[in-house]
Order: structure tokens, then C-alpha cells, then sequence
């Protein structure tokens, strides 16, 4: 059900430029339907709030890192204090890079489509050789939740909470399962870059991007947002509770041990298969352990006018 009328939107300060306005109001948040960290279904309410049109571009991160010479979690030395037993030789900076498999494999093990690589970082999100020069519209990836908090903190804004961001992602309207309505590809169109196909080996390309996409590449929802499912996962400030859900996310690495704490993400991902992740949805959402970069996680930020 779409609100039958929009609140009014406040004028725009000049720190707002190129963000939409997500007006307050109560929402059915969650849904029954899929995954069991979703439920229950309950009624929560937000304030207004200004929200980012798309993902921070990486073009907006080279922006910030020129200015700041902040050096993101993956390209920063490992301590061998926190890899007891571990050789030092291999403790070098790096991240987390998808590798589709050669054909079916086990989908309880997600070591068969991702490995960590040195070197990989925001600059190089498949490691040395890849570059990101050609992909300025493109989200910025291999982010750590500190990363992305020290970018908003820089940009005098913040993280959402998970219910504005699912607020946001709904658009105004409750019930549906996608951003757009309950068809996933109405009439044929593609409405947000995921995968199709089997997953991780056969992506069909039937949205045209085997990776992440330039932002804006898909209809904005009933808001003006892009890219709110689909693309990349992005980080929340919502502490992911150890009751939420099972231990493994779908399409990213599992956890590594029961002391690091995780943030929700939401939205899901360019990875994320109707066969085994479907996670493009508002009420989706995982647990990520704090201090993971990958492939497939970006971020945006929001503006609260309280």
C-alpha cells in the first residue's frame, strides 16, 4: 500500500546537494515471507531525514582520501597478535575478492567463491592489476564499517539506522516485495543489477554488469533513490544481534569467530541469486562483521534534521 499523500518536503541546505528527502512516518518494517532474521513484521516509526540518491561513487571516496590521506582498514598492516599461529609472511594487507567457480559447487562453504587477496583495497577492489579509473560512477567497494563511518563523519553526515534505511528503500509503500512491487522483473525490465542465474558460477547477465554497476543505472524508487537493492550491500549502524539469525550470510563470508561484533547491512547485491540469496529486497538484511571489506559492500549516508 503506497501513503496516499507525501509530507512536505523541507527546503534542501546546501549540505544536502544530491540527496532526497525520506519523509517521517510509521512503517510496517520486516517481513515474514523469507529468511528468518527478517521476522517479525512490527511498526516503527522515523523522523524525516535526507538521505544520499546512490552509493558513495568512487569518485566520492577518492575525493575524501585525497583530502585526508585516511587509509582504509584493508590497506593497513595486519598485527600478528590478532592471527595467533599464523605465518607473518603471510599477513599482508588485503580484501576479500569474488572468483565465480567453473561450475556447481557446495553453497555451505564460502570459500568456494571468495578469497582474500593481498592488495586488494578500495583502489583495487579485485587486487593489483584491477584499478578503479573507469568506475568512478561506479559504488566504492572493499569498505570496512570504519571507513564508511569516517567518510560520513567527513561529509558532515552519518549511517542510517536499519529502519531508515528500510524506510527509504520502501519508497512510501508496505507489502511489496521488491522496491518496485511484487514482480521482480515487470514486464521483462530489469529493475536492479543482481544475479542471474546460477550462483556462483552461471551469471546470464540479463541486467548487462557482471560486477557492480554505475550508480543511477536502474529507476529510482517512489523517493528518488537509486540503487537501494541490488548492486551493493550497505553498511547501517544497527548492531547485529547474535540471536538475529543464523551465523552464515548468504552470499559472503561466514564469521570468523563469536567476538567481533557486526553491523546490519541491507539491500543486498550484484551476487545475490534468486537460486540461493534472495536478498534484493527492503525487509533483507545480514550481519557483517565489522572490520570485513569485500566486493560486494558499499555504503550511503543520510542527513537527520533533528
Amino acid at each position: 500500500m503506497v501513503e496516499p499523500t507525501a509530507p512536505h518536503t523541507p527546503a534542501a541546505p546546501a549540505l544536502v546537494e544530491h540527496m532526497a528527502w525520506v519523509p517521517g512516518g510509521s512503517f510496517q518494517m520486516g517481513s515474514e515471507d523469507f529468511y528468518p532474521e527478517e521476522r517479525p513484521v512490527r511498526r516503527v516509526e522515523v523522523e524525516g531525514f535526507w538521505m544520499d540518491e546512490h552509493p558513495v561513487t568512487v569518485r566520492e571516496f577518492r575525493r575524501f582520501v585525497r583530502e585526508t590521506d585516511y587509509v582504509t582498514v584493508a590497506e593497513r598492516p595486519l598485527d600478528p597478535a590478532d592471527f595467533p599461529g599464523a605465518d607473518p609472511a603471510q599477513l599482508v594487507p588485503g580484501s576479500l575478492v569474488f572468483r565465480p567457480s567453473r561450475g556447481p559447487v557446495a553453497l555451505d562453504d564460502w570459500r568456494n567463491w571468495w578469497a582474500y587477496v593481498p592488495g586488494a583495497c578500495w583502489q583495487r577492489p579485485e587486487g593489483p592489476g584491477s584499478d578503479t579509473y573507469t568506475r568512478g560512477r561506479h559504488p566504492v567497494v572493499q569498505v570496512a564499517y570504519e571507513d564508511a563511518e569516517a567518510y560520513a563523519t567527513w561529509a558532515g553526515k552519518a549511517l542510517p539506522t536499519e529502519a531508515e534505511w528500510e524506510r527509504a528503500a520502501r519508497g512510501g509503500a508496505e507489502g511489496r516485495t521488491f522496491a518496485w512491487g511484487d514482480e521482480f522483473a515487470p514486464g521483462g525490465r530489469m529493475m536492479a543489477n543482481t544475479w542471474q542465474g546460477e550462483f556462483p558460477w552461471e551469471n546470464l547477465l540479463h541486467d548487462g554488469y557482471a560486477g557492480t554497476s554505475p550508480v543511477g543505472s536502474f529507476p529510482p524508487n517512489d523517493y528518488g533513490l537509486h540503487d537501494m537493492v541490488g548492486n551493493v550491500w550497505e553498511w547501517t549502524v544497527e548492531p547485529y544481534s547474535e540471536s538475529d539469525a543464523a551465523d552464515a550470510p548468504c552470499c559472503g563470508p561466514g564469521r570468523t569467530d563469536g567476538h567481533r561484533p557486526r553491523r546490519v547491512i541491507k539491500g543486498g547485491s550484484h551476487l545475490c541469486a534468486p537460486s540461493y540469496c534472495l536478498r534484493y529486497r527492503p525487509a533483507a538484511r545480514q550481519g557483517e562483521e565489522v572490520d570485513t571489506s569485500t566486493g560486494h559492500i558499499g555504503f550511503r549516508c543520510v542527513v537527520r534534521t533533528g
